[in-house]
């Protein structure tokens, strides 16, 4: 038993290597490292959405918690006035967490701030909207030109009792860059990519040895079913493991058992029915010979004998003679079963060979029309191109009906040699499509009802094989206008002259 041992990659029939693009070890290892990309990202996209609004969120509570504190431990006189504002302002500013601040103050239409401008450009409407609609204050992260920035505004209340509190119509803006925490982030996402990019090469090495570890039983798979259809069915896998794939190399080695035994069977009891075949023709052709030249004298007595004995002579003439054509045929048939016909090549002309065989056969009645060219010539077997051609027009005489059209042409294709095309069509009504593809069957009767018949059965077999033997092909069809055809096509050898 033959354990196969493969060759790393692909190949083909012909064992050279096959290369493919999008193979399966490409798309395993496409899919391997996709599924460790989407994991990589997901895991870097979370961890960095954490960490970036972790990192926010304590740069903006920190902000907005001082910012409130400040506001509250300043006290503010009625009326507000923006004489000394600045100075208050700009203290509040140096006091700012995590680092400082430009403070603004708005109150009716005076505007004042820590800085050279009075008027922030940060500061949005909509914050100050959320300014006069929440007495706790609000906040908003914006970004001008390019620069994150975190606006916080708080309205400054005044105390009406124990508990009750009024605005007092002066709100506060804090504007605080966040430069820092956005390099902060920045690094964030640049050491998320940095750590997911290793990754993928990192994981490219496990991908390409679960690739392999897949790929090997495959290949090997692979390469013993090309082996089995090649005939070497003693071809085994070797199991290894217990996975799935094991499995599947273990049932294929038990298939392949199975296989070759039923066609160990079949095919010994093949060459037991050729041996028979050929044994049972071979034991039959001496008494044959005898009773084939017993019959011809009685044949030449048969007209001084009385009627009935003339009949049953007759009778046991015309049997023997089919019994005897049945043998040759089944001795010629045995041969090619085993492998021994030859050719016997000459150079011929082709018209004249066709109207040779006709003629012998007494075919030159009327019964049969030919359109034989002259002039081509190929080197063939001359008594297998015969037994075709007697073989295609008496089977056209016998089922179908006269006149039986012989032609012959030559073709030149646009691959290979010229080809031979020999065509024989009769007038009768043609043949049935379920006949078609079993009409060079051996034994095969296009009539169930038919159990006797005047040929052996053998004859369309014979003829196909003594074609293949000439490398050609022969097909059976039917013509438009009605009639089955038969047609040979052989490739044209002919030989050049001398000089």
């Amino acid at each position: 038993m033959r354990r196969l041992r493969l060759p790393r990659g692909f190949s083909r029939a012909d064992g050279r290597p096959r290369s493919r693009a999008f193979g399966l070890r490409t798309r395993l290892v496409f899919a391997f490292l996709l599924v460790a990309a989407v994991s990589a990202g997901a895991t870097s996209a979370l961890t960095y959405r954490d960490a970036r609004n972790a990192l926010l969120k304590t740069a903006q509570d920190t902000a907005v918690s001082s910012f409130r504190d400040q506001v509250q431990q300043t006290a503010w006189g009625l009326p507000i006035q923006k004489e000394g504002m600045e100075e208050v302002l700009r203290d509040i500013a140096r006091k700012g967490k995590p680092r400082p601040w430009v403070v603004f103050a708005e109150y009716g239409s005076v505007r004042a701030s820590s800085g050279e401008n009075p008027v922030s450009t940060v500061i949005t409407p909509e914050l100050r909207r959320a300014a006069h609609a929440h007495p706790n204050g609000s906040f908003e992260r914006v970004v001008r030109d390019g620069v994150p920035y975190l606006t916080i505004a708080m309205p400054t209340l005044f105390k009406t009792g124990p508990e009750g509190r009024l605005p007092s119509g002066l709100v506060l803006y804090a504007v605080m860059r966040m430069t820092d925490e956005q390099l902060n982030v920045d690094a964030l996402l640049l050491a998320a990519r940095d750590g997911a990019l290793p990754g993928l090469a990192v994981a490219l090495i496990p991908g390409l040895l679960a690739a392999r570890s897949v790929l090997r039983p495959v290949r090997e798979l692979r390469k013993a079913a090309q082996s089995m259809g090649s005939g070497r069915l003693d071809t085994r896998i070797a199991v290894r493991g217990s996975d799935e794939l094991a499995d599947l190399a273990r049932t294929f080695n038990e298939t392949a058992g199975k296989l070759e035994g039923s066609v160990r069977e079949l095919r010994e009891a093949e060459a037991r029915a050729r041996r028979f075949a050929s044994d049972v023709s071979h034991e039959l052709r001496t008494p044959l010979a005898g009773m084939l030249a017993v019959t011809e004298v009685l044949d030449e007595d048969a007209g001084r004998l009385d009627s009935d004995t003339a009949r049953a002579v007759r009778l046991v003439s015309t049997e023997t003679g089919k019994l005897a054509v049945l043998v040759e045929d089944l001795m010629e048939i045995s041969r090619f079963d085993a492998r021994a016909a030859e050719l016997n090549s000459d150079e011929v002309d082709l018209a004249e060979t066709i109207g040779k065989t006709l003629q012998h056969r007494h075919w030159t009645d009327g019964r049969v029309r030919t359109e034989l060219p002259s002039g081509i010539r190929t080197r063939l077997d001359p008594r297998r191109f015969d037994i075709v051609i007697a073989n295609l027009v008496g089977n056209a005489l016998r089922h179908g009906d006269a006149p039986v059209t012989v032609s012959l042409r030559s073709e030149t294709r646009s691959s290979g040699p010229p080809v031979l095309i020999v065509q024989v069509a009769d007038s009768g009504p043609g043949i049935r499509p379920e006949v078609l593809p079993h009409i060079f069957d051996r034994f095969y009767k296009a009539d169930a009802a038919r159990t006797r018949s005047a040929g052996s059965g053998l004859g369309l077999a014979i003829t196909q094989e003594n074609v293949r033997l000439h490398g050609g092909t022969v097909r059976a069809g039917n013509l438009p206008a009605g009639g089955a055809v038969f047609t040979v096509e052989i490739p044209l050898h002919v030989e050049e002259a001398d000089g």
